[in-house]
């Protein structure tokens, strides 16, 4: 379900290759699943894991502090970048590529990037309680304190309005007679990954949306790789379309799997 189009290119590790590693700890709440929260909370930007009569209030906003940024971004490079378990120097390559990641985002964030008029980090977060304290490497990695609450970032996403994102295709609309600048590309998509397939990802990608709609968006992009199977039902399911492909010279040379552009019409998004 991730999509990493604007997470750092890593350098290689010193040593094995990547694949998936053996499966850790077991998170407690792997049957739960998301809906819009009612009421008050839908308004504050919440969604509800639920699972029987019980319910876990996920809150769906832009980031607050910069302890939740940078727990977000140990999130993205957990999901996106796979080692070896017994891999040599993989921690120690994790955590220069979150830094860097860090660093990048909040020059983003702040407008120091060429192009980017806007970028917002969204996140969904949830209360850490014992039914996530078995997942200790997840609580521990991306776990952030709020008011005196330990809180995990569980999913996050960018919402970046420019023209363009580099190394990636560039989206259609507007036309060039038009306003470019109420374009925006969606990045860096991803669920925490014992928490994939409960709804999570399409409440962040709703929370996108409307903020789009208050930023004065008219055509949100996305970028999903060719063999993210998961990732296109995902957008398909939140009403993205079909604009281009990554031709596969690009691929090769990026050194990456075809990249599929899907955009979204926000005019057509219901008020």
């Amino acid at each position: 379900m991730a999509s990493a189009s604007r997470l750092l290119p890593p350098a290689p590790p010193p040593a094995a290759p990547l694949h998936r590693p053996r499966t850790r700890s077991h998170l407690a709440v792997p049957r739960l699943r998301c809906r819009a929260a009612s009421s008050a909370a839908t308004s504050s930007g919440a969604a509800l894991l639920e699972r029987g009569g019980s319910a876990a209030e996920v809150a769906l906003r832009e980031f607050v502090t910069l302890d939740e940024l940078r727990a977000a971004v140990r999130l993205r490079v957990r999901t996106f970048c796979e080692y070896a378990v017994d891999s040599v120097g993989a921690e120690d390559h994790r955590k220069a590529l979150a830094d860097r990641e860090f660093e990048a985002l909040q020059d983003r964030i702040s407008g120091k990037m060429i192009n980017f008029q806007r970028v917002s980090c969204i996140n969904g977060t949830v209360p850490l309680s014992p039914s996530l304290m078995t997942a200790d490497e997840l609580c521990f990695l991306c776990k952030f304190v709020e008011d005196g609450e330990e809180r995990v970032v569980v999913g996050s996403l960018d919402l970046n309005q420019c023209l363009w994102l580099p190394d990636e295709l560039t989206g259609k609309r507007p036309g060039v007679n038009e306003d470019s600048q109420t374009r925006a590309y969606l990045s860096n998509v991803c669920v925490a990954k014992k928490l994939q397939k409960k709804g999570l990802g399409y409440a962040l990608v709703d929370k996108s949306k409307k903020l789009a709609r208050e930023w004065g968006i008219t055509d949100l992009y996305v970028h999903v790789a060719i063999n993210n199977i998961a990732g296109q039902k995902l957008y398909k399911k939140s009403g993205f379309v079909y604009e281009g492909e990554e031709p596969a010279w690009k691929a090769r040379f990026l050194g990456r799997p075809r990249r599929l552009l899907l955009r979204f019409d926000m005019n057509k998004e219901p008020l």
